[in-house]
């Protein structure tokens, strides 16, 4: 090896960068190669791209927000958008709704012509839609096959049966006033029980017998239930007018009221007539009596409003009584009883004048006066003065005549009483039902 070699061993090679590396070929010549003195090297690396997975994809929510309205891609390499706000749409007008008229007389009867024509040709069809009204039992009932209801009373009725039921000239006259007087004792009404209190400020005037045989007649002619309440605090005597079923009074519904949960329950405590009228007794102990007072009527009155639709009540003499307050607080009208003599009108009179002064002015221009005729005395007496003057105070009067079923002050049997005294009390309800309001409030 040459001296030349010798000292680059022992050189460090990194620390001289002008050192040389000798190599020797394969023919034994010595080769000097010479490293530059800095070394930069540059290298292009691709752009690192990510792709997502496609478990990822499915998965992957957009980050770009979204609105309602419509989105525009103005440069989808940047990933820029312009969001534009979606414009609000006009609301719709509703469009007014057309309510067709109903058919005059004039069409209805054009249809009425067109029905008769279309019965003749079998099979015609209305050019217009018909309404619900156009079907009436005079179209549709055929008036040769219709029956005739059986005339009552008179001549009519003889001539009915004298021709085989061929000629039917219908009801009398005073049939038809009869039934005329009967449809206004049947008023319909709607609400709670109506209540109306019989009263005098004089005994002995037939107050009694009046409100049993008012009860008798609502009760033959009306479909609902009619009670007669004796509140007479003196030992009254309204049970005594029918058939006794019970010995039940007042006092024992003011004991059981807790227990009375149905209609059942109550009637077990009345005693009921032929006509169906119910009538609840007063204690027949003066005591007892005494002792009812306006608290139990009001617990008899509110049982009563629960299963009737008419409550009487039979009142006593004591007009400044408790009950008398009671009473009158829930009356919607009331009757007043007056006999055929000087002082018995002038007595019911001055009950009319004691309601005003107590602020009852409604229920006294709303009353009706019973004058029963069938007092001592009243043949001496002008009844058309005493009508005049009750006339000039109430709605209407009424006269009562003598009938010796009601002298007699035993039971009543409706059916048994005069013609005309069962007329009198037909004309009573009717009066007394027309005061009625048909709403409760009204």
């Amino acid at each position: 090896m040459s001296t030349r070699s010798r000292e680059s061993e022992s050189r460090d090679p990194l620390s001289d960068p002008k050192v040389g590396y000798d190599f020797a070929d394969a023919a034994g010549d010595d080769l000097t190669v010479s490293l530059p003195q800095s070394l930069t090297i540059e290298v292009s690396l691709p752009t690192p791209v990510h792709a997502a997975p496609d478990d990822e994809l499915a998965v992957s929510i957009v980050e770009v927000p979204v609105n309602p309205g419509s989105v525009e891609v103005v440069k989808p390499s940047t990933m820029s958008i312009a969001v534009v706000a979606p414009t609000p749409a006009p609301e719709p007008k509703p469009e007014p709704v057309v309510i067709p008229e109903l058919p005059t007389n004039d069409e209805r009867a054009l249809n009425r012509r067109d029905l008769s024509r279309r019965e003749r040709a079998r099979g015609d069809i209305p050019t217009t839609p018909e309404v619900a009204s156009m079907l009436t039992a005079e179209r549709l009932i055929d008036a040769r096959k219709k029956k005739r209801v059986k005339p009552e009373g008179g001549l009519n009725a003889f001539l009915y049966v004298a021709t085989l039921h061929i000629v039917n000239r219908g009801d009398s006259p005073s049939v038809l006033a009869r039934k005329a007087v009967e449809a206004r004792v049947d008023k319909k009404f709607e609400g709670g029980a109506r209540f109306i209190p019989v009263l005098t400020r004089k005994g002995g005037v037939g107050k009694t017998t009046i409100t049993a045989l008012l009860g008798m007649a609502l009760s033959d002619i009306r479909e609902d239930r009619i009670i007669a309440i004796d509140a007479n605090p003196d030992r009254g005597t309204l049970s005594e007018r029918v058939n006794k079923q019970t010995r039940s009074t007042v006092r024992d519904v003011v004991t059981l009221a807790p227990t009375i949960n149905s209609f059942n329950d109550f009637t077990t405590m009345v005693s009921r007539d032929e006509t169906r009228l119910d009538i609840l007794a007063s204690d027949t102990d003066p005591l007892l009596s005494e002792a009812f007072d306006e608290n139990d009527y009001n617990v008899v009155a509110d049982l009563a409003a629960r299963f009737y639709s008419i409550v009487l009540t039979d009142c006593g003499t004591g007009i400044v009584h408790s009950v008398m307050r009671a009473t009158l607080q829930r009356a919607d009208s009331v009757v007043i009883v007056s006999g055929g003599s000087v002082d018995e009108a002038r007595l019911a009179s001055e009950t009319l004048t004691w309601l005003e002064a107590n602020g009852y002015q409604d229920l006294v221009k709303n009353a009706v006066v019973a004058l029963n005729t069938a007092t001592q005395g009243t043949n001496l007496v002008k009844l058309e003065e005493i009508e005049a003057h009750f006339k000039s105070r109430v709605r209407e009067i009424v006269r009562i005549p003598y009938d010796p079923q009601l002298a007699a002050g035993s039971v009543i049997n409706y059916r048994d009483l005069k013609p005309l005294t069962k007329a009198s009390a037909r004309e009573l309800a009717a009066l007394v039902t027309d005061g009625l309001p048909a709403r409760q409030g009204a």
